[in-house]
């Protein structure tokens, strides 16, 4: 269902802080055509927490139009309130999206019994599958394996991006949730090695400047071509790396404007434009992928 390069998509904006339409058809055209297998439309790499409900819901609404059934759209649906994930699931309901993904709610710090519930009430109110996503570093909080084990119970919560970066945790999944349930990387510096250990893919940050790099790398590893997989992404672990240099997304948008992707690379506050000291740094990593 998913699998191999699905890109975490930037939400371009224009330079009076309005959502860029043109850039954003611009982008899934990109993507389509660089083999990607999957969008991520509003998750975190798309600024979801500085859009309104209503900014949410058009980008996804407008990236499926964009899409026109030649790519798999996944909506993020995640927030650190219950009641507004499920909001976006029942807006969202309908809407020709393949799928959400709902990132742990931050700043609150739930309990695993409070996870457990969170995700049980977004998963009753919905009717596409949904993929749990755990990233400690952002949020402050850790969805446990035996927490994802409960929830694969749940008849359309049916994936896990992991983005822990803790290579361990696949084979704890695996046994605990069952062959079927998917595992997908969040982490880019180890997604290969996710995949070699088990996972089905990754849902990228570095995909939305290396899309067709990605896409091939994801192929190959899933057919078990390692070697050729490991030559791609060796040329590609700078880039993995340094579009974290500061907080994501604001090098990987400042790349994908310099690649002429977007528009202008704007973000809305409180992220604020790549530094001038970071931007050589990005230049090389970029260089070194041999991406223009």
């Amino acid at each position: 269902m998913f699998s191999g390069s699905i890109v975490a998509l930037i939400t371009p904006f224009t330079h009076d802080g309005e959502v860029d339409y043109v850039s954003l058809k611009k982008l899934v055209d990109f993507h389509v055509q660089a083999g990607s297998t999957g969008i991520v439309a509003v998750g975190t790499t798309g600024e979801s927490a500085t859009l309104t409900v209503e900014e949410h819901v058009k980008v996804v609404a407008k990236t499926v139009e964009f899409a026109d059934g030649r790519i798999p759209v996944i909506a993020g649906t995640g927030a650190n309130a219950t009641h507004e994930s499920v909001t976006f699931s029942r807006l969202l309901n309908n809407s020709g999206i393949s799928g959400c993904l709902s990132v742990t709610p931050y700043y609150n710090k739930p309990t695993q019994e409070g996870l457990y519930q969170h995700y049980k009430a977004i998963a009753e109110e919905s009717d596409v599958p949904q993929i749990l996503y755990n990233v400690p570093g952002r949020t402050a909080v850790d969805l446990l394996p035996e927490t994802v084990a409960r929830l694969s119970e749940i008849e359309n919560i049916v994936a896990l991006k992991d983005a822990t970066g803790d290579l361990s945790r696949i084979e704890i999944h695996r046994e605990l949730c069952g062959k079927d349930f998917i595992l997908l990387s969040g982490d880019d510096s180890t997604g290969l090695e996710f995949v070699k250990q088990g996972g089905q893919g990754v849902i990228s940050v570095t995909n939305n400047i290396a899309a067709a790099d990605m896409a091939s790398m994801m192929k190959l590893a899933l057919a078990g071509n390692f070697d050729e997989a490991e030559a791609i992404n060796q040329r590609l672990m700078t880039l993995h790396k340094n579009l974290f240099i500061e907080s994501s997304p604001i090098p990987v948008k400042w790349a994908a404007h310099k690649m002429g992707l977007i528009e202008c690379g704007d973000l809305r506050l409180p992220l604020t434009e790549l530094s001038e000291s970071a931007r050589p740094i990005v230049t090389q990593a970029m260089a070194d992928a041999r991406i223009d």
